[in-house]
């Protein structure tokens, strides 16, 4: 028997359950309204209908790597609890599943983030990890 490669874990960045909106601009400026479903310090899960995953991925398929879809994120975090801070991010969709008959996840994964965007991500998703109780 031959041995097999190990392959990179790309789920290697802990996850958090957040559920907020955030919008997703294509290249051509078109932007839709989405739901985050999990964030990462590197990317995020959405959820959305068919009809937008029709406006992000007009093939409908899965994005191939390297074929990656370009987009630009715009959501919120609590940086402090009482001053959300604006986080814009470009990123690539590079995966898409579907969840029921109209509900996608698309995982987007952020490429850079303007200004601090990445410390107020890496900030929140620390402070989310921090208060979840640990299992048991």
């Amino acid at each position: 028997m031959k041995p097999v490669a190990a392959k990179q874990n790309l789920r290697n960045q802990q996850r958090v359950d957040v559920a907020t909106d955030i919008t997703i601009e294509t290249s051509d400026g078109c932007c839709l309204t989405c739901s985050i479903s999990n964030l990462s310090r590197t990317g995020v899960m959405i959820s959305c209908n068919q009809e937008t995953v029709k406006r992000l991925i007009p093939e409908q398929k899965a994005p191939a790597p390297g074929n990656w879809i370009a987009v630009k994120a715009r959501f919120s975090v609590p940086v402090v609890a009482t001053q959300p801070v604006a986080i814009i991010a470009d990123g690539n969709i590079v995966h898409m599943r579907r969840i029921a008959r109209d509900e996608f996840w698309l995982g987007i994964q952020f490429a850079e983030f303007e200004g601090n965007g990445f410390d107020y991500v890496d900030r929140y998703v620390a402070k989310l990890l921090a208060d979840s109780p640990s299992p048991v």
